[in-house]
């Protein structure tokens, strides 16, 4: 299979010919599509299929019928990593195809879908193919007239509910470890960027993985998402998303067979900036980088910063020259790092949050403007707001949108106060050179990953979720991941 560069995707494009579609075994065609549009310059690009429940159903019977069968199962662990590694590599020959179709598919600029999105995803699937046959039970110490083995079996069907802001990215994170673990699993891409998704699944048929044990089904979330969140025998769901729509998951297992649900959800994170904190340039960039990193859709974004008052002018000088590096543009651009919100809504959206913040009193600082000549005209420079006090809903809400909340203290408990004050908990980053200062806020903060020195969300080898409303039921990544694809059975035999 010849594989594309990035020039013959924004090629094909051009010519709306981009195509997503479900790849369900044995399923009827799809009778209607969705307009696929590019956020860069709202440009038709293709069409998706639009699913109905019917099309989940037959995904889940054939992927049932896997699973019962043992077609993927039941393969010798060695198997199944030579076909996982196989896939992987072949996603390697793809690489640049795959960046070019988030690009095009999500408004990301393609340096950051080069550089980082796509060997994130090789990663994540090199390092669970490895994982495969390194995971082991354990025996419970008993009496000597009894053997009793713990086992891990894969848990069944699993729906992974995949976001739009790191299509691919995601989509690793949730298919890797339930498909090692034996797992049969049906992907629902946002449709918004189901593109990536489509030719992963396309690549994984080439390298040997069964199609009815992974499956694509497209569409929108209130349809084929809310059908496999009620399905019977659906016997988990991975969802990273909205926590508004996490909710719905919750609901939905209770109104069906209480299947498993992991949510990874919002965030409002915060970055604190301690007195003591040494401000050169690699502080400026990484918290710059955490709060505009891929236009701020990123749930884990340091939105929120606190400043100690004995360092707030010298840092916001810094912060504010420091934007200078951050080019806003066409995103299929190599020197871009800035491209437009993903769509309209989401756009409006963060404009009415920028109105507000003027409105409650906060001083801007840097950006604020939007540029409607440019492109779809959903472009929104990285904004700077100070004076944020935490009764304002900058500080509170989660905007995804590139607007930085800045906010100061004068105390360690006061920081610590003002980070734990949001109903999220996923991600928080501080600057200290002090060790004992650093141990201390680092067990107070409730964050499922704190960062010191620099902004981070570990990698493929540490767990990611969060506390409060930014998660629920388990983690992404890590050999924690692997929990939630499988049951725990006790085998108890007696002499």
């Amino acid at each position: 299979m010849a594989t594309k560069n990035k020039e013959a995707i924004f090629e094909s494009a051009k010519q709306g010919v981009l195509y997503a579609g479900n790849l369900i075994v044995g399923a009827d065609p799809c009778q209607s599509a969705i307009v696929n549009t590019t956020p860069i310059d709202n440009s038709v690009i293709g069409k998706i299929d639009d699913a109905s429940e019917n099309h989940v159903n037959q995904a889940v019977t054939s992927a049932r019928a896997c699973f019962n069968n043992g077609t993927w199962k039941d393969k010798h662990p060695a198997e199944r990593k030579k076909i996982m590694q196989a896939w992987s590599n072949l996603m390697k020959e793809h690489a640049e195809e795959l960046a070019a179709l988030d690009c095009i598919d999500a408004g990301k600029p393609i340096s950051e879908c080069i550089n980082t999105d796509i060997p994130a995803t090789l990663d994540t699937f090199d390092w669970y193919a490895e994982a495969i046959d390194k995971v082991f039970g354990k025996v419970a110490p008993t009496d000597n007239n009894v053997v009793s083995w713990i086992v891990k079996e894969p848990i069944g069907v699993v729906g992974a509910v995949l976001p739009w802001n790191f299509p691919a990215q995601m989509f690793a994170w949730k298919v890797a470890p339930a498909l090692i673990m034996g797992n049969s699993v049906i992907v629902k891409p946002a449709e918004l960027t189901s593109l990536s998704a489509y030719r992963m699944i396309e690549l994984a048929y080439e390298a040997g993985v069964p199609q009815d044990a992974l499956q694509m089904v497209c569409g929108r979330g209130e349809v084929v998402g809310a059908a496999i969140g009620k399905h019977m025998d659906i016997d988990m769901v991975s969802f990273t998303g909205s926590t508004e729509v996490g909710r719905l998951f919750l609901q939905y297992s209770a109104q069906s067979n209480l299947k498993e649900i992991v949510l990874e959800c919002g965030g409002k994170s915060p970055q604190i900036v301690f007195e003591d904190a040494v401000i050169d340039e690699n502080m400026i960039n990484n918290i710059l980088s955490a709060a505009f990193w891929n236009m701020s859709e990123n749930c884990s974004c340091g939105s929120r910063l606190l400043v100690h008052s004995s360092k707030k002018q010298l840092l916001l000088e810094k912060l504010v020259a420091g934007l200078s590096d951050w080019k806003m543009g066409d995103p299929r651009q190599d020197n871009v790092a800035l491209g437009p919100m993903i769509e309209q809504a989401h756009f409006e959206k963060v404009v009415r949050y920028l109105e507000i913040t003027k409105s409650e009193g906060a001083s801007l600082v840097a950006g604020g403007n939007i540029h409607i000549g440019m492109g779809s005209g959903w472009y929104i420079e990285p904004t700077i707001f100070d004076n944020v006090t935490a009764d304002m809903t900058l500080f509170k809400e989660e905007i995804f949108g590139p607007i930085l909340a800045v906010t100061t203290f004068d105390s360690d408990d006061e920081a610590i106060r003002l980070a734990n004050d949001s109903s999220y908990g996923l991600a928080a980053s501080f600057y200290t050179q002090n060790l004992k200062r650093a141990l201390n806020v680092a067990s107070q903060i409730q964050a499922g990953t704190v960062s010191i020195n620099g902004f981070s969300e570990g990698d493929i080898t540490t767990p990611f979720g969060g506390y409060k409303q930014s998660g629920f039921g388990g983690r992404d990544n890590g050999l924690e991941a692997l929990e939630q694809y499988c049951q725990t059975k006790t085998i108890w035999t007696i002499s």
